[in-house]
């Protein structure tokens, strides 16, 4: 899982950055994007150490991620950094863009420029240092994954809140992705603030219940 730090090490990049996003796909909710930057002698002695297993966070269980997350946040060999794109800015500038916003926000937030971004997927315009976009990154690159973690884990958290104030839409249980629970619960109650009415199951939900003139 160094392989591709290795190499960018080598090349005389000391300080990389590893970046990853979670709820691209969701019908509610913000994006969020994740930055992880290792020590490089922490992540070779750790590889298989405390690290061992961490890799793409749709392979982990919510109990490894946790602890992987909380690992990565309170060592003092890894910088992490989150951003988030709201749903108003996800309706504004369309998902794609709301995620390089919510990636570039994140990297901001660190507290020195990092010499080299690996980004999971597609090339991201506009990032402050020279980046190597990698599909699949997050089951290749150790420093993508950690950040795959770290988005995840903060996105579900900020789920878990929404569920609290909108308990009727189910949040808690399906994260905001289009679930037949959740669609029902739209068609049910119609759209909060949360949902991202761009999307064409939100809009849906609504034209449906607006022709069906149902009460809130």
């Amino acid at each position: 899982m160094l392989r591709i730090e290795r190499a960018c090490w080598e090349s005389g990049a000391h300080r990389l950055a590893g970046v990853d996003e979670a709820g691209r796909g969701p019908l509610a909710g913000p994006v969020v994007a994740a930055v992880a930057v290792f020590d490089r002698a922490f992540a070779e002695a750790e590889e298989h150490g405390m690290l061992e297993g961490l890799t793409d966070s749709k392979r982990l269980s919510e109990s490894q991620r946790d602890n992987f997350c909380a690992l990565l946040r309170q060592s003092p060999h890894v910088e992490v950094a989150v951003g988030l794109a709201e749903t108003d800015e996800i309706d504004t500038w369309n998902i794609l863009r709301a995620t390089h916003l919510a990636m570039r926000r994140a990297l901001a937030r660190l507290t020195t420029r990092p010499d080299r971004i690996l980004v999971d997927g597609r090339p991201v315009p506009d990032l402050p240092a020279p980046s190597d976009a990698i599909v699949g990154g997050d089951g290749k690159s150790l420093s993508i994954a950690a950040a795959s973690v770290v988005a995840k884990v903060t996105r579900d958290s900020l789920m878990l809140k929404l569920d609290r104030l909108h308990p009727q839409y189910g949040f808690a249980r399906h994260k905001g992705y289009g679930t037949r629970m959740h669609i029902r619960a739209l068609l049910e109650h119609g759209p909060c603030p949360a949902h991202r009415h761009s999307f064409r199951p939100v809009r849906e939900a609504l034209d449906l219940r607006q022709r069906c003139e149902l009460p809130d």
